[in-house]
C-alpha cells in the first residue's frame, strides 16, 4: 500500500481562494475585515510568522494592523494596546503572537482581548463555547486538522481517532472537536500523552491517528494497522548537513515508513501548517461577518 498525500498546500490555497471572494463581496457592501497582529520581542520563528500572517492578510483582501514591539516591553503597556484594539471598530480580531518574553503573564494578556475579537480562539470565553458545542472561534490548528479531514473524504462519524499529545493548543481542543455530535465529528477519542504505558497498544487501534507531541518518530510504522489516517501536526527540526540550513523540518511520525501502511497521511512541511493560517482568516472573516450582523 502507498498511501495518498494529503496536500494541505493545496486545500489551504482553496478555502483561501473562497475567502478572497468572500471578502470581495462583504467590500461591496462597505466592510473590510480587519486583523490586528502584536509581535513582542525578536523570536525568530515568530517573526516569519507574523510576516506570513500579513502576506496571507493581502492576499485575500484583509485590513491588516501590525504592531512589533520591544522585548522590553511591559504588560501593562501589553495590555493598553489589546484593550486600544478592543475598541477599534476597524480590527475584527486580535492575534498576540506568542511565546511572549517571560517577564509578561501570557495568560492575563490573552484574557484582556474581547472574546468578540478573539480569532486565535484561546480566551477561556472560547474555550468555554467550543466545550460545550455553542458557536466560537476555533482555534486555529485544530479547526485546521478537522478541515483537512473533511475535504480529503475522511469518514469522522463512528471512526476511531487516537490524539498523541495533550496540549491546550492542539491535543485537547482537537480532541474534543472530534468527539462533538456534529458533522465532521462524532468519533470515539483516545488521548494519549506521556503518562501513556503502552502507547502502541492505542494506536494499532486507531482509525485515525492525530499526532502533536512535538517530537520526531513518535509514530513509527510497527504501531499502526495498515490503512491509518495520519495528520501529523508536529514540525520539528533535525540536523541534515545536506542543507544550506544545515537543518530539515520533519513531523512527529516516521512519514517514509508510514507511506506503506497509512490510506492517508500529511506530509511535514505542507500539510497541518498551511492550514493554521488559512483558518485564522477564516475566523477574522467570520468576526466581521458577526460584528455587522450578516
Amino acid at each position: 500500500m502507498t498511501a495518498n498525500i494529503i496536500d494541505g498546500k493545496q486545500i489551504a490555497a482553496d478555502i483561501r481562494n473562497e475567502l478572497k471572494h468572500e471578502v470581495s463581496a462583504l467590500k461591496q457592501k462597505g466592510i473590510t475585515p480587519g486583523l490586528g497582529v502584536i509581535l513582542v520581542g525578536e523570536d525568530p520563528a515568530s517573526k516569519s510568522y507574523v510576516t506570513a500572517k500579513e502576506r496571507a492578510c493581502e492576499e485575500i483582501g484583509l485590513y491588516s494592523d501590525d504592531y512589533r514591539l520591544p522585548r522590553e516591553t511591559t504588560q501593562a503597556d501589553l495590555i493598553t494596546l489589546v484593550k486600544k484594539m478592543n475598541a477599534d471598530p476597524k480590527i475584527n480580531g486580535i492575534l498576540v503572537q506568542l511565546p511572549l518574553p517571560k517577564h509578561i503573564n501570557e495568560s492575563d494578556v490573552l484574557m484582556a482581548i474581547d472574546p468578540a475579537k478573539d480569532v486565535d480562539g484561546f480566551h477561556p470565553v472560547s474555550v468555554g463555547k467550543m466545550m460545550i458545542g455553542e458557536k466560537a472561534f476555533l482555534p486555529c490548528t485544530p479547526h485546521g486538522v478537522i478541515k483537512l479531514l473533511e475535504r480529503s473524504g475522511v469518514k469522522t462519524e463512528g471512526a476511531h481517532v487516537v490524539v498523541v499529545g495533550r496540549s491546550n493548543i492542539v491535543g485537547k481542543p482537537v480532541a474534543n472537536l472530534l468527539f462533538q455530535k456534529k458533522k465532521n465529528a462524532n468519533a470515539t477519542v483516545t488521548i494519549c500523552h506521556t503518562g501513556t504505558k503502552d502507547l502502541s497498544y492505542f494506536t494499532k487501534q486507531a482509525d485515525i491517528i492525530i499526532a502533536a507531541t512535538g517530537k520526531p518518530n513518535t509514530i513509527t510504522a510497527d504501531m499502526v494497522k495498515n490503512g491509518v489516517v495520519i495528520i501529523d501536526v508536529g514540525v520539528n527540526r533535525i540536523e541534515d548537513t545536506s542543507k544550506k540550513s544545515g537543518f530539515r523540518l520533519v513531523g512527529d511520525v516516521d512519514f517514509e515508513a508510514l507511506k506503506g501502511k497509512a490510506s492517508l497521511i500529511t506530509p511535514v512541511p505542507g500539510g497541518v501548517g498551511p492550514m493554521t493560517i488559512t483558518m485564522l482568516l477564516f475566523n477574522t472573516v467570520e468576526s466581521a461577518k458577526m460584528a455587522n450582523r450578516i
